[in-house]
């Protein structure tokens, strides 16, 4: 961390800021460290090798928040997240288990929903058919007599899958009523939703109460020990790439990785933020003017510990946030009137490939650019491939963040880096060197 006199200057510069945001900085800079405990978690063969699993209900939270078509709001255009649970899925089948998957979905906010982002699972019933090779039947609940119907019904070797916990106000508040109408179904608990992890919820921590006993997937497993691994025990030079539209979000990962990094890339919306902080004129740009003498004491602070955190020296402007806009290349220090920058420039991005070549492991979270639209997208998918290129001379690297790993599948670089993580702020939160509550409520090892 910062020397604690510049930490406490940001907590409460934070926590007294009047402007209206959604950052809750209280619990967003809590320090709150990830023992060695967590990583001696019972994981799922620990969990085989202790019970007979064969015609055991298994209960497997698993984060199905996948991504659907804007043309039908049905189907599913990046399975990831589905792929990624398919291990821990399989490897309980073969040992003759029941698999119960639970999952949320989007935001419903208590409310029912039919179909798209926030509303019934239904989407990826089939999609997950094709993964595991088995059929999977759904129920529309996760808790009550039909539910439970179902899970008693199950024999050997097969698959439910529950409908949208958020579909219940109380899942959020970690409710015990729903804890226990999981708990219910199964005997024993699976975490593998490494995205929701950092979620005290009734179906991430308070249902482990009603487990005999709870264990981490394959998938929380290898997160935990990628990202804690990469950052406390690294193969230096340590590079992380931090990017993304809000500098408030960001601030307490970039607040710890001072403490781990040799050198801190920035791009994304938060840049105009340290920019402003260093007295530039930043015309349209995205700006969070509460946050800039925070971003200014960053910088100080990267000097002083001699950590090289570098802004990009030029960014690609655009006359309106749209795909059709007239754009311009222009150095940082030479923004100016109705100007907006939507992307890191040319000269940044050979600067960027000159660090990250230095760079033995190397953490990429957050797009560095509005990649979404494609004359702002280069700067994203550039240090998706530089990530590729790295790895392939042996580097260890990291993708985490939705956004991030959107860009690197985009790019078709999937499988050209070491890890893409399934966690945006799960990801973000161990970084920070924050405990999970998903994991602190497993049974130990």
């Amino acid at each position: 961390m910062f020397a604690s006199a510049t930490t406490s200057f940001i907590r409460k510069a934070i926590r007294s800021s009047t402007a209206a945001t959604s950052y809750n900085a209280q619990q967003q800079f809590r320090s709150i460290s990830i023992t060695p405990a967590l990583l001696e978690k019972l994981n799922v063969q620990g969990l085989a090798d202790k019970v007979n699993l064969e015609g055991q209900n298994v209960l497997m939270r698993v984060d199905l928040n996948v991504p659907l078509s804007k043309d039908d709001d049905v189907t599913v255009t990046d399975d990831t997240r589905l792929q990624a649970i398919a291990p821990t899925a399989k490897f309980l089948l073969e040992k003759g288990a029941n698999v119960i998957l639970c999952s949320h979905f989007g935001r419903p906010k208590g409310e029912i929903i039919e179909t798209g982002k926030n509303g019934r699972l239904n989407p990826v019933v089939d999609p997950l058919k094709t993964i595991l090779g088995v059929d999977v039947k759904k129920v529309n609940d996760c808790m009550g007599e039909e539910v439970e119907a179902a899970a008693k019904s199950l024999t050997k070797g097969e698959v439910l899958l529950l409908e949208n916990t958020r579909f219940y106000k109380g899942e959020t508040k970690n409710d015990s009523t729903l804890a226990a109408g999981l708990g219910s179904l199964a005997d024993y608990f699976v975490m593998d939703a490494f995205g929701t992890a950092h979620r005290a919820h009734s179906s991430t921590a308070g249902v482990t109460d009603y487990m005999k006993l709870s264990a981490a997937g394959f998938l929380l497993d290898k997160e935990l020990k990628y990202l804690k691994g990469a950052v406390d025990k690294p193969n230096r030079p340590l590079c992380a790439i931090i990017g993304g539209a809000k500098v408030s979000t960001k601030l307490p990962v970039i607040e710890s990785l001072l403490e781990k990094c040799d050198t801190i890339l920035l791009g994304g919306g938060m840049i105009f933020t340290f920019y402003k902080a260093l007295g530039y004129d930043v015309g349209k740009s995205m700006l969070e003017e509460e946050y800039v003498e925070l971003a200014g004491k960053l910088m100080k602070m990267a000097e002083e510990k001699g950590v090289k955190l570098i802004l990009p020296p030029d960014v690609v402007l655009a006359d309106k946030f749209a795909e059709d806009a007239t754009t311009a290349i222009a150095k940082a220090s030479e923004i100016s009137g109705d100007w907006m920058g939507l992307d890191v420039g040319p000269e940044t991005l050979e600067l960027f490939k000159e660090e990250i070549g230095k760079s033995n492991t190397i953490v990429f979270n957050g797009p560095m650019g509005v990649f979404e639209m494609k004359p702002f997208a280069c700067g994203t998918i550039t240090v998706a491939e530089l990530m590729a290129e790295a790895t392939d001379r042996g580097a260890t690297t990291i993708v985490g963040g939705g956004d991030s790993v959107a860009a690197v599948n985009q790019a078709g670089l999937g499988d050209r880096v070491s890890h893409i993580s399934t966690g945006g702020g799960a990801s973000l939160e161990l970084l920070e060197g924050k405990e999970l509550p998903g994991v602190a409520a497993l049974s130990e090892a």
